[in-house]
């Protein structure tokens, strides 16, 4: 019984040390699940922070979902009631924006038909080997009408300013492509040249070819007679011939080389200078004193050489025939020549486009006319005088001035001056004239009838222009002809100035 106590006794010291080494290891294993236990209960908590924080989260976006949901949908809805709206106002102002536009575009293409039936003609009448060209051409001043009503029906319609474009386009082509193209030639293209320019040139060449035949050709007396054809006739023959052309059609809104050439033909072809002598033997009788108070005539024969220069023309009906024109470029001749058009001719031939000056583009109408025939038998007078006053006088009555007492009629340069002196319309010769003033001279002249500087008038004349120093004259009586002439402000010879109150 002892030994088995004992045996069992140091059995059990035997186990005391894995008892105690299992009671550590329980121990240690109860301390692990506690620190495990409490690590999981914080992580709870925090895992309960975390939702309620995800909860208080959700609360407010719940609440601001509501909140600015409820007002999302009522700023939707007041958008959509906005948009409808507008919508609606678009379609409305689309429709009338669809209806106007129709509208325009039907006037519009009725314009456009018309404009080019317009063109169509004007090209015909610009179009080499057309026989029906002049006729198209003529019909210029219809479609013209035509165009300018289809223009006003455009604008009541609102489509104004396409159709605008397209009419005066194509008024512009059909003026210019025709003969009233000699209209724009007053104006520089691009080639140095303007009708002014050219016609200038014209008529010095044709003042040049006579004073060749009076120098090459000896004589006692010269006598010139006859008249030179107008500008505006001779003008609008080159208009009609060049623009109908059928073998080389050409504007004549352009002034160059080729076409200059044309037009000095025509010129020529419409004006010819011829000249003749006679020489004859007269018997005179002429008187003195023998030196002792007695009268003794002697009778002497005295041989004369008398030059005649003689100047004519043919007119724009007689040019019409020499070059065989149509019935319808006789009509656009015609159309050309209307009285309605002077002032259209004064502006292309000599620039001027002011009522004032109507006297200058008178006297200039007539430059190259010699012998002044016209002009004093006008005035009263049987046969020649001295007549560059009785020219002045004539072109101040085709503007109407003698009647209404702007300019007097006279004949003698000296009551010429009087009158416009009496009347306080005088200036001497260190102004710069204008156009239309009435230019006085007292001549330097040694020998003649004019004689030496004496304070009398001796020639008179009408101011054409005054530009850079230089006063620009037109008179009658210069060399027995209508000429252009030039001189210096203040030139000595220039006795004075005319004024007449226009």
């Amino acid at each position: 019984m002892l030994q088995k106590h004992r045996a069992a006794m140091e059995q059990r010291k035997a186990d005391l040390p894995k008892k105690q080494t299992r009671e550590k290891a329980a121990d240690n294993i109860r301390r692990r699940s506690a620190d495990t236990a409490r690590q999981s209960v914080k992580t709870a908590d925090r895992d309960v922070q975390a939702i309620k924080t995800v909860e208080r989260g959700e609360k407010t976006i719940k609440q601001s979902a509501r909140s600015t949901g409820k007002a999302t949908v009522k700023t939707t809805q007041k958008s959509i009631k906005t948009a409808e709206q507008t919508a609606r106002t678009t379609i409305k102002t689309s429709q009338a924006t669809a209806k106007a536009a129709q509208k325009s575009a039907q006037a519009a293409a009725k314009a456009s038909h018309r404009a080019a039936q317009a063109a169509r003609a004007a090209a015909k009448a610009t179009a080499a080997g057309i026989k029906a060209a002049a006729k198209a051409t003529a019909a210029a001043v219809k479609a013209i009408i035509a165009a300018t009503k289809a223009l006003i029906a455009a604008i009541a319609a609102g489509g104004w300013i396409a159709v605008a474009v397209i009419v005066i386009i194509c008024l512009i082509g059909l003026i210019v492509g025709s003969c009233f193209g000699i209209f724009f030639s007053g104006e520089d293209t691009g080639t140095g040249q303007t009708m002014q320019t050219v016609v200038r040139e014209i008529n010095e060449d044709y003042e040049n070819q006579l004073d060749t035949i009076k120098a090459n050709i000896t004589y006692d007396v010269l006598e010139m007679s006859g008249s030179r054809a107008v500008w505006p006739e001779v003008l609008s023959v080159y208009a009609v011939k060049t623009t109908t052309d059928p073998d080389n059609a050409m504007d004549v809104a352009t002034v160059d080389d080729s076409r200059k050439a044309i037009l000095k033909d025509i010129f020529w072809q419409m004006n010819e200078i011829s000249s003749r002598t006679e020489t004859s033997t007269e018997t005179v009788i002429e008187e003195s004193d023998d030196g002792n108070g007695n009268i003794v005539e002697t009778t002497t024969t005295v041989t004369r050489t008398t030059l005649y220069i003689t100047v004519s023309h043919k007119t724009a009906e007689e040019m019409a025939d020499h070059f065989a024109f149509t019935a319808e470029q006789r009509e656009q001749l015609a159309e050309l020549l209307a009285d309605e058009n002077n002032s259209l001719w004064a502006a292309v031939l000599y620039g001027i486009g002011v009522s004032d000056d109507a006297i200058v583009a008178v006297a200039l109408s007539q430059v190259g006319n010699i012998g002044g025939q016209p002009y004093w038998s006008w005035y009263g007078f049987e046969g020649r005088v001295e007549w560059c006053a009785c020219f002045v006088s004539w072109c101040a009555n085709e503007c109407g001035y003698i009647e209404n007492g702007v300019i007097p009629k006279f004949a003698g340069c000296v009551n010429g001056v009087q009158w416009f002196k009496d009347r306080g319309q005088w200036a001497d010769n260190s102004i710069d004239p204008t156009p239309g003033m009435i230019i006085f001279f007292d001549w330097d002249s040694p020998n003649g009838s004019s004689g030496p500087q004496d304070g009398q008038s001796d020639h008179v004349g009408i101011v054409e222009k005054c530009e850079n120093g230089i006063v620009y004259t037109v008179e009658g009586n210069s060399g027995d002809s209508c000429r252009q002439r030039q001189y210096s402000v203040g030139y000595y010879e220039i006795l004075g100035y005319g004024i007449p109150a226009y």
